[in-house]
């Protein structure tokens, strides 16, 4: 790689790395507030149809709305057409068998502990703003075809962040053609599907250059896995936090429906299902005795009558699942279900699991709260983390992207102050500004993420309603009000 001879000038006012949801959303949010000098880039070489179900709660589209009124009305449109597909036969179907929309906990008797909604207008009455599902891909589509074209660039793998204090700005170098990095932190891995894809041949890419892009401020919006982050905490105190922490618990399931007998649908119907179209199981008794983050849960659901699919958080060691076939996992798994005194017929469902379609992922973190007197800043001069790159969490409550949208949120208020007040150059108002983002954004954090490692919140009733009163009844706008 040869290095691009740039001339020494400020290309933007802001540059975002990372155009997820989060980085797509600060953009949008900077626009709205008139700060148009900006950029997004990312690694990919095409935006396709990759991620997972996201769950946007009350807080998350609360802020969406902040950020870009018409954004938080695609969203909310793109995502009831999710939750509410058109039935092709609506009048074949009675009301009394169409599935109830809420989530239920059982525990392995099939008793019903407690259970949540999943209707928008349930979630609206009761904290002021709605819930909707939407495929990672269809948010990030969203947010991304609101910003004009010429403010994102792709085939951006960023390598190296350098502060030129002299030019009072940040240099992010990049390099193209490289293809996307993998990460091992935000991996669901399929043993079967990983070794077709390294068999398969491509053209070699042309030789890359190195890009240098030069801006007054720098968002690190990359992801668990953020090259910013590494770089940034590499010679400072924080440089042992630069990479993301195992939480302990691990993730085993089956990568699609499956069909199975029908004698043994019926039965696990009738004892967890219900007419439920997602169930929790988990030992309640051995939660009483232990730690909630230990016990072994499963999340059961059935799109389509006699077929199933499941997913199984469990407490294991990190090495256990380094290099295991999809029978190794499943194997794995039966026992994870064994000692939790799982029923016979779960363990049967999943011993009945097609090994190529096995998945795993251990789930990663960066700790909000840490024993070290000194927590690791979210920014170190003019570049600034947010999103996973500064929080990320296992999804056990679902508040990873809803977070981050509300990280955009306080981060287009306050950059965009910056702008208003002409203070690219001043870098003690940008400081005090980064600081400001952290100090109302890090306790908040440290108790989503106290709760999703302990899920303490799904212990009782009282928990929950005091849980979801903290983090979705919260009026934005007033926040957003507190910063200015």
């Amino acid at each position: 790689m040869k290095a691009e001879n740039s001339s020494p000038k400020i290309d933007y006012d802001v540059a975002i790395v990372g155009a997820g949801p989060v980085g797509l959303a600060t953009a949008l949010g900077l626009r709205q507030r008139g700060i148009e000098n900006i950029i997004v880039l990312d690694q990919t070489r095409a935006f396709r149809k990759v991620g997972q179900v996201v769950d946007l709660l009350p807080n998350g589209l609360k802020a969406v709305k902040y950020i870009d009124n018409q954004a938080y009305e695609n969203i909310k449109e793109t995502g009831q057409k999710f939750n509410n597909p058109p039935q092709p036969n609506p009048e074949s179907e009675s009301k009394k068998n169409q599935p109830s929309l809420e989530w239920t906990t059982r525990n392995v008797k099939g008793q019903k502990i407690h259970s949540f909604p999943l209707a928008y207008d349930e979630y609206f009455r009761k904290y002021g703003e709605g819930r909707v599902s939407i495929s990672w891909y269809d948010l990030q589509t969203q947010l991304r075809m609101l910003l004009p074209s010429d403010r994102l660039k792709i085939n951006h793998r960023c390598v190296n962040v350098v502060a030129e204090p002299e030019l009072k700005c940040v240099r992010a170098d990049f390099i193209s053609n490289q293809g996307v990095e993998a990460n091992p932190y935000a991996h669901w891995e399929n043993k079967q599907q990983d070794d077709k894809n390294s068999t398969v041949s491509s053209s070699p890419l042309p030789q890359s250059e190195i890009i240098s892009i030069r801006a007054k401020l720098l968002i690190a919006a990359d992801g668990i896995n953020s090259t910013v982050r590494q770089v940034i905490y590499k010679n400072s105190p924080y440089s042992v936090y630069r990479k993301p922490e195992y939480s302990g618990i691990a993730a085993i399931g089956s990568g699609g429906a499956y069909e199975i007998p029908e004698a043994l649908s019926q039965e696990i119907k009738e004892q967890f299902i219900h007419n439920s179209r997602l169930v929790s199981i988990m030992n309640d008794q051995i939660s009483k005795d232990s730690t909630i983050d230990e016990t072994t849960r499963m999340i059961l659901f059935s799109r389509k009558a006699g077929k199933f699919g499941y997913l199984i958080h469990a407490a294991l060691p990190l090495e256990l699942l380094a290099g295991k076939s999809g029978k190794e996992l499943i194997n794995i798994a039966l026992e994870e279900l064994k000692k939790a005194n799982f029923p016979e017929m779960i363990q049967q469902l999943v011993a009945l699991s097609s090994p190529e379609q096995i998945l795993s992922r251990p789930y990663y973190l960066h700790r909000a709260a840490v024993s070290d007197t000194e927590q690791p800043k979210w920014n170190i001069g003019r570049v600034v983390l947010a999103g996973d790159a500064a929080h990320g969490m296992p999804p056990f409550m679902a508040q990873g992207a809803n977070q981050g949208l509300e990280d955009a949120a306080v981060m287009a208020t306050l950059v965009s102050e910056i702008g208003k007040q002409n203070q690219w150059d001043d870098i003690a108002a940008i400081e005090a500004a980064f600081s400001k983002y952290e100090s109302l954004r890090r306790p908040l954090i440290e108790l989503i993420q106290q709760a999703t490692l302990t899920r303490e919140p799904l212990s009782s009733e009282e928990h929950r309603q005091e849980y979801n009163r903290q983090i979705y009844a919260r009026n934005i706008e007033e926040i957003m009000q507190t910063l200015l």
